[in-house]
């Protein structure tokens, strides 16, 4: 009988090169370019797309007009809109979906408003199953799945509606989800936080499974970073694409009757972190995690399904061939 012998640690006693393979990579990443795509829900008035727009410090322009969306009136979403940017940072190309729900409290009636919602990230999953499934499939299959949905509550210091409650209880469990306090200017840091206190404990009591997730391969380094990032959730954000000018220095933000708010001081708001957390240490994760937990997930409940429906047929098949042979 043989056995495999437990793999050691050699070092070469020479160089071999086999060292440059992670700027091999690097070079084929850069050549292709990296996917995001980054969906905004919530009720309406919560400054969700100002937000996409401060984050990746983009005027970004409406693929369908043509036009700068920063010039435009602002109007309500009536419909899911997707915009494709192509942003270019350090030799990074980074292609993001950005894409725009109805608000709640739109409708007249509002029961099941997050229906169309699910419905889209589910037609994005099934969409790349039937890419991957087709007998010549694409080289690279453009990946359109929702990586992350950024979840926006409001600032009523009381804790979560009904309707976020039904919205958050189906979404967590197909995609990551980031809650954010919108509009957090309008309210105290003590209410702030308050107000956060209220929101994870209304997350506990429901179950609901908020992006980061921890699993056995993390390090000790990200598992404490995740713990940090959970403490912070939801975060107190306020967007702004407007430069103003606070003690001689220019910044992003926004001048009010009381005073200036700069999104780039953590003392006024979180945005700075939720930036961090979003573009600078978790994009690859959230990638990651929506092929190898949300889609993974889906993919094989679909394959599942499809596995009994064909034993179903072949049985009822096989039934009637029988029925038909004892009439003979």
């Amino acid at each position: 009988m043989s056995s495999v012998a437990d793999s050691t640690f050699v070092t070469p006693s020479s160089y071999v090169g086999f060292d440059t393979i992670t700027a091999q990579i690097e070079h084929r990443l850069l050549k292709r370019g990296f996917q995001f795509n980054i969906m905004v829900v919530g009720h309406s008035g919560l400054g969700k797309s100002t937000l996409i727009n401060s984050l990746f410090a983009s005027h970004l322009i409406d693929s369908s007009t043509g036009k700068d969306i920063t010039k435009e009136p602002i109007t309500k979403t009536t419909e899911i809109k997707v915009s494709y940017h192509s942003l270019i940072e350090d030799k990074v190309r980074l292609n993001v979906n950005c894409i725009d729900t109805p608000g709640f409290g739109d409708q007249i009636n509002n029961d099941k408003v997050w229906e169309p919602i699910v419905k889209y990230i589910k037609e994005q999953h099934s969409q790349y199953l039937r890419k991957e499934l087709t007998a010549q499939r694409e080289k690279h299959i453009v990946d359109t799945r929702v990586h992350a949905v950024l979840y926006f509550i409001q600032p009523n210091g009381k804790g979560l509606t009904q309707l976020d409650i039904a919205a958050l209880k189906r979404l967590t469990d197909i995609t990551n989800v980031i809650p954010v306090i919108a509009k957090a200017d309008t309210l105290t840091m003590d209410e702030r936080a308050k107000f956060r206190e209220i929101i994870q404990h209304e997350f506990k009591k429901h179950s609901f499974r908020i992006y980061p997730y921890d699993s056995d391969d993390l390090t000790p380094e990200e598992l404490e970073l995740n713990d940090s990032i959970r403490s912070i959730i939801p975060f107190a954000v306020v967007g702004s694409e407007k430069e103003i000018t606070i003690n001689g220095e220019v910044a992003r933000g926004r001048k009010t009757r009381w005073g200036a708010i700069n999104l780039e001081d953590i003392n006024q708001c979180e945005f700075v972190y939720l930036r961090e957390f979003l573009i600078r240490t978790h994009l690859q994760d959230l990638i990651e995690t929506t092929a190898l937990i949300h889609y993974e997930s889906f993919r094989s409940k679909q394959l599942i399904a499809l596995k009994e429906n064909a034993n179903s047929r072949a049985i009822g098949h096989a039934s009637q061939n029988s029925s038909t042979n004892m009439l003979r």
